[in-house]
């Protein structure tokens, strides 16, 4: 996907100018915890952004409720792309700091409607790990949940 470059002054965020209503955005949908907006950098017709009215930076950063409200606005904007578009596929996508290539720094779900040879590559390369490390892993992250309970 085509980088995106935050022009907004130092310490102002862009998508909270945007739900401010400070700078003009293609609203498609709002409600108490979203906003959904056309992308400014189009990868294919459709192409909308879901963002979190309050700012948090990455996924991390928001609350259950909100995670919770910005999946099920981007079910509703993934509903209106294929009523809208028919595209054969669909992505969301969600990117957190700066290695996992948030350019961004305001947690937002791309959907994007997907079609065959639309140039858009999400592949990575596989580890395949022995099944003792799969258990290994999911030992970790059962001890990090109960930690986090």
């Amino acid at each position: 996907m085509p980088m995106f470059v935050d022009t907004s002054p130092p310490g102002q965020c862009i998508f909270c100018r945007l739900v401010a209503g400070e700078i003009p955005a293609a609203k498609v949908y709002e409600d108490d915890q979203t906003l959904a907006f056309m992308d400014l950098g189009q990868v294919n017709p459709g192409h909308v952004l879901v963002a979190s009215k309050r700012h948090a930076a990455t996924l991390l950063d928001l609350t259950p409720d909100e995670a919770a409200a910005a999946m099920r606005t981007a079910q509703r904007m993934a509903l209106a792309v294929q009523e809208a578009f028919d595209p054969p596929g669909l992505t969301l996508l969600q990117c957190n700091g700066k290695a996992g290539d948030q350019t961004v720094f305001h947690f937002h779900l791309h959907v994007v409607p997907r079609h065959a040879d639309d140039g858009i590559a999400l592949s990575w390369p596989r580890k395949d790990p022995a099944r003792e490390q799969l258990e290994a892993y999911a030992a970790q992250l059962r001890l990090a949940l109960d930690s986090l309970a």
